[in-house]
Parts: C-alpha cells; sequence; structure tokens
C-alpha cells in the first residue's frame, strides 16, 4: 500500500505551495514506475477555498481524510488577524487535528508553523518559517526555538519549512527519509530542482551588500567537498580563499546562511547518509570516507541531528548490509 499524503488548504492559501506536495510525492516511483504516495488535497467542511491569489478552488475531501492519513502537510495560508494576536487556533480546525493518528507525520509549509504552534505542537522543540515571520512566530510562542537560517527543521513526527520552494526540499527530505537518496533524487530530476540545496533561507534574507563582491567563497566549498575525507580547519579554507579568517567566515556566512565549519559538517554528514543507503561499506571506512575520523564521532553527529545511530538509519533505508563486522 502506497504512503497516503493529505494536505490542507484553508482559506487564503498559496496555490503554488498547495501544489507543492503532491508535485514531489507524486514523482517518487518505484523502479517499475508504480507511485510510492498518494495525495489528496482537503478542506474544512470539504468547502470550496479562496485562495490569496483572485480564485477559489473546490477539493473532493473533507477532514475525515486525516484519519487514514500517514503524512498531513498544512500549505502555506497567510496567519488570520485572530491567531497573530492570541495565538490560538480556530475551533473547527483544532477539532480536525484531532482527528490526526498520534504515529501520523505532521508537516507544516512556511506560514502553517503558526498552526502547529498555536495547536502546541512545536512546544519545547525547534521551528522555522518564512524569514520575515520568525521574529513574530518567537514573539508569540516562546516555547518554541526558532531558526531563521534554515530551509527546514525534522523533529521526528513533526516538521517544518522555511519559506516559498523550501516546500519542496523539505518534501524530498521527506522522500529520501522514507526511500532513500536514490528515489529522492529522481523524483527532483523528475521535477526540475535540486535534490538537495546547500545553505539556509539566511542566503535569502535581505543584507547590505557587501563590498569587493567580486570574491566569492563558492570555490572554496567545491574545494573542500572534493576533499571531505581529509582533514579541513577553518584555516584551512580561509587560506584557500585567501582571504582572512574573519572576512572568509563573514563572507561565507552572507553567501550560505551558516558558519564554514557548521556547513562542513553539515555536508560530512550528508555524505556519510549516502554512503550508507547506497553501499555495504562498514561504519568505520563511512567515518573515514566522510571525514569523521571516527565511527564514535559519526554516532555522535547521527544522534544529534538525526535521533538515530548510523546503523538504524541504514536499516531504516533498506541499504545493503555491511559485509564485515562493524
Amino acid at each position: 500500500m502506497s504512503h497516503r499524503v493529505a494536505v490542507l488548504a484553508l482559506d487564503g492559501v498559496l496555490p503554488l505551495d498547495l501544489g507543492i506536495p503532491a508535485r514531489v510525492f507524486n514523482e517518487a516511483r518505484k523502479p517499475d514506475g508504480t507511485p510510492l504516495y498518494s495525495v489528496v488535497t482537503f478542506s474544512l467542511g470539504g468547502r470550496p477555498v479562496r485562495t490569496h491569489e483572485d480564485y477559489r478552488i473546490v477539493v473532493d475531501h473533507d477532514e475525515s481524510v486525516l484519519e487514514s492519513a500517514d503524512t498531513v502537510v498544512l500549505a502555506t495560508q497567510e496567519p488570520g488577524e485572530d491567531l497573530l494576536a492570541t495565538g490560538a487556533l480556530p475551533g473547527e480546525l483544532a477539532a480536525a487535528l484531532d482527528r490526526v493518528g498520534p504515529r501520523t507525520r505532521i508537516v507544516s509549509l512556511c506560514t502553517s508553523a503558526f498552526l502547529l504552534a498555536a495547536a502546541g505542537l512545536l512546544d519545547g522543540g525547534r521551528a522555522t518559517t518564512h524569514w520575515t515571520l520568525c521574529d513574530e512566530l518567537a514573539r508569540l510562542f516562546p516555547d518554541i526555538e526558532v531558526d531563521p537560517d534554515v530551509l527546514f527543521v525534522d523533529n521526528g513526527r513533526i516538521l517544518t519549512s522555511a519559506g516559498g520552494a523550501a516546500g519542496i526540499d523539505l518534501c524530498l527530505h521527506l522522500v529520501r527519509l522514507d526511500h532513500g537518496a536514490t528515489v529522492a533524487s529522481a523524483a527532483a530530476q523528475r521535477c526540475v530542482v535540486a535534490p538537495w540545496r546547500e545553505g539556509g533561507q539566511a542566503q535569502f534574507i535581505e543584507h547590505p551588500v557587501p563590498q569587493d563582491t567580486d570574491r566569492s567563497t563558492s570555490a572554496t566549498r567545491q574545494w573542500a567537498l572534493d576533499r571531505l575525507a581529509e582533514p579541513i580547519t577553518l584555516e584551512d579554507m580561509a587560506r584557500h580563499a585567501h582571504m582572512s579568517v574573519r572576512t572568509f567566515t563573514r563572507r561565507f556566512r552572507s553567501e550560505v546562511g551558516s558558519s564554514p565549519l557548521k556547513w562542513l559538517a553539515q555536508r560530512r554528514l550528508a555524505h556519510a547518509r549516502l554512503l550508507l543507503e547506497s553501499t555495504d561499506l562498514t561504519v568505520a571506512r563511512i567515518a573515514t570516507a566522510s571525514g569523521f575520523g571516527d565511527p564514535v564521532a559519526l554516532r555522535k553527529h547521527f544522534h544529534t541531528h538525526l535521533g538515530l545511530s548510523p546503523l538504524a538509519y541504514r536499516r531504516a533505508h533498506n541499504a545493503p548490509e555491511p559485509v564485515t563486522a562493524q
């Protein structure tokens, strides 16, 4: 049976964002072309929905689909004035979310993070939303750690994305978690988008134009990616870019949205995940190949960022088992 995805459209929904889940998930297929997901769009009461643009849409489903959904996606819509004033969830929507099963994955695209926050689903955790509203989300819901720099946040059962195309990044991330990098990359290729984007939404935040804009860190990023298995320090990267450490760090953050060492650790983790999904290398070999050096460091990063061990990650993705003991 395919994984069932239910996408909620509320009044004020952004049509482009509403179509993202179906577009991405419907392109995730088995080698024989069989779809791995079934996607339905619903509204409260099955009523027509007024979009953010100059038209309405009609859907074929109501909130009863929540009871059988494996993943629920709240599409992007502008937070209502009442919600921004009180932080309270509208009663009809609260009743609908009560129908979501305890193991069902819940995803918000962009500003729908306000809805999950108002429902109490983000309390004590980390979340993101469109960068222009991150401060407002943090003010209204102080129990949430709001991260304005990332494209999405994965808390396990609950996931939130930043604005616009970050919904594509998050949906591809879910395909990658469910079925591995190969399936996700193929889906991205059919959608004509990048399977993985570097950096976070901080690179899209409005900043003053820096001086010396002819000097970029892009060549150094590629240099580091070509040497992930080698020890690389911040000084090494700055030296390659022919910059001081301070200038390199500032320019890197303005271009990528994170610090150089944080970015490097993320790329190493992504490479380790790919090796776990697609090879039968041992954890020790993968730790070396991805630049973590030893299995202990690799396991620590996996537990910190993914909440599971490398072996558990490999089993979850039906990847090849190693031919020797780890």
